[in-house]
């Protein structure tokens, strides 16, 4: 009789759930092809991905994996303008956005 509530323990033991612990951000990150950053004003950690693209001239955010962008931030709405695609995720700073091949307008984020 001992024997048949040693086996039930062991076979209910063995049902028992296993905690598995998440991956670690900067694991989680890398997976991803990130790196793990202190960035913008509040220098928050976040994962920073790369875009295959970035640099590339665009005159279209439809041209990008990103946006199209441009870093002349002394640009006009509406002018004419060639870009570069964003290099990577999140994107910070001061840029000018680039659509149909115009200043669409020119945004800072920190």
């Amino acid at each position: 009789m001992i024997r048949v509530f040693a086996c039930l323990a062991l076979v209910l033991a063995a049902c028992a759930p296993v905690a598995v612990a998440p991956p670690s951000p900067l694991a989680a990150c890398e997976a991803q092809g990130g790196r793990l950053m202190r960035v913008g004003r509040l220098q928050s950690e976040q994962c920073v991905l790369p875009y295959q693209d970035a640099g590339k001239a665009c005159t279209d955010g439809d041209q990008c994996a990103g946006q199209c962008i441009g870093r002349e931030t002394a640009m006009s709405p509406g002018q004419s303008a060639v870009g570069a695609c964003q290099a990577e995720h999140p994107l910070f700073g001061c840029f000018a956005t680039i659509e149909a091949g115009r200043v669409a307008g020119i945004l800072c984020i920190d």
